[in-house]
């Protein structure tokens, strides 16, 4: 197929685009740069432009001839999200609207969203599910929750075939750890971690070792992107036969701060200085995924499920790039 990759020279567009193109697939990005690295994208045509910009969507996804299109192109900060609300729902809501919009435009139907676990805020039950509440409680997560919402009325106008898929905690390099994490400023736990091993971080903190949790530490679902990525192809294949379709992507078992911090320390043999501090305000102590839907129906397992393996993939891409992307 021939599939727009928005957001394609970001942290899971450009392992997206790379498995599209392994599998025969002619993928097509469309990114604006501006968080995303063009020495990410290989093995793909590329166009550098900003999905708020309706003519030249409209004319890409025509030239291309698009048959679907995977949406990564979202802002991810939680906490900037707090800060600033507006540039969130401008470029997560009304941008995406607009790709919609532009897609309706030129006929395609097929669209594979890019949402998170945030829908769901402080779930009441863990393992979280698909029929889970929708109750976010930030930003970030109001603005994933809201284009499920839009992307729920605009296929019950038979113009939009689309999945939506609860990303828990991508992690880990892929593309024979050719791709890997690299955001500015970075906010996930295992590349500050792996920073804070190599020395360019002088510590590691964490954020409250007061919760209800074994070690005292928020324990989170982590997904190596690979597995992450394999399932978007699964999905997609669902898109021939339905309209719409949710599934959480997660490994099912979750890992506290302190034993990431571990895993890191192991598998880089350094040591570093760790800092506990105080809570976050609206951090769950557990979230952690049922994957049993997406298992079934799209027959999706993970293949590296270890805490260690994933953290080992990560490790090796921050070595082979410590300053990150050339670009």
């Amino acid at each position: 197929m021939r599939i727009l990759v928005c957001g394609g020279a970001g942290y899971i567009g450009s392992n997206m685009t790379a498995m599209l193109a392994a599998e025969g697939h002619e993928p097509v990005v469309f990114d604006n740069l501006s968080r995303g690295h063009r020495s990410a994208v290989c093995q793909a045509e590329f166009i550098k432009g900003d999905l708020a910009d309706h003519e030249l969507l409209v004319k890409t996804l025509k030239k291309y001839e698009i048959e679907a299109v995977m949406h990564f192109a979202a802002l991810i900060e939680v906490a900037d999200s707090v800060q600033r609300p507006l540039k969130y729902y401008q470029n997560n809501v009304c941008n995406t609207q607009n790709l919609l919009s532009a897609m309706e435009a030129a006929g395609v139907e097929k669209f594979v969203f890019s949402s998170s676990a945030a829908v769901y805020g402080m779930p009441t039950e863990i393992p979280v599910t698909e029929e889970s509440k929708g109750a976010p409680i930030n930003p970030y997560g109001e603005t994933k929750y809201a284009v499920e919402r839009m992307c729920h009325h605009q296929s019950q106008t038979r113009r939009l075939r689309y999945v939506s898929l609860r990303y828990f905690n991508a992690a880990g390099a892929g593309n024979k750890c050719r791709l890997g994490e690299d955001h500015r400023p970075e906010s996930h736990l295992i590349p500050l971690t792996i920073q804070a091993a190599m020395g360019k971080r002088d510590e590691i903190k964490v954020y409250g070792t007061d919760y209800p949790t074994p070690d005292g530490t928020c324990i989170r679902d982590y997904i190596h992107i690979e597995d992450l990525c394999r399932a978007h192809l699964l999905a997609l294949k669902q898109l021939d036969r339905h309209w719409e379709l949710a599934y959480n992507l997660g490994n099912g078992r979750g890992y506290s701060v302190r034993e990431v911090i571990s895993a890191v320390k192991k598998v880089s043999g350094k040591d570093f200085k760790v800092t506990d501090t105080d809570r976050r305000p609206g951090d769950p102590p557990v979230l952690t995924s049922y994957a049993t839907k997406a298992k079934n129906e799209l027959g999706w397992r993970p293949q590296l499920p270890d805490l260690e393996e994933i953290v080992a993939t990560a490790w090796q891409w921050h070595n082979q790039y410590p300053d990150g992307y050339p670009d």
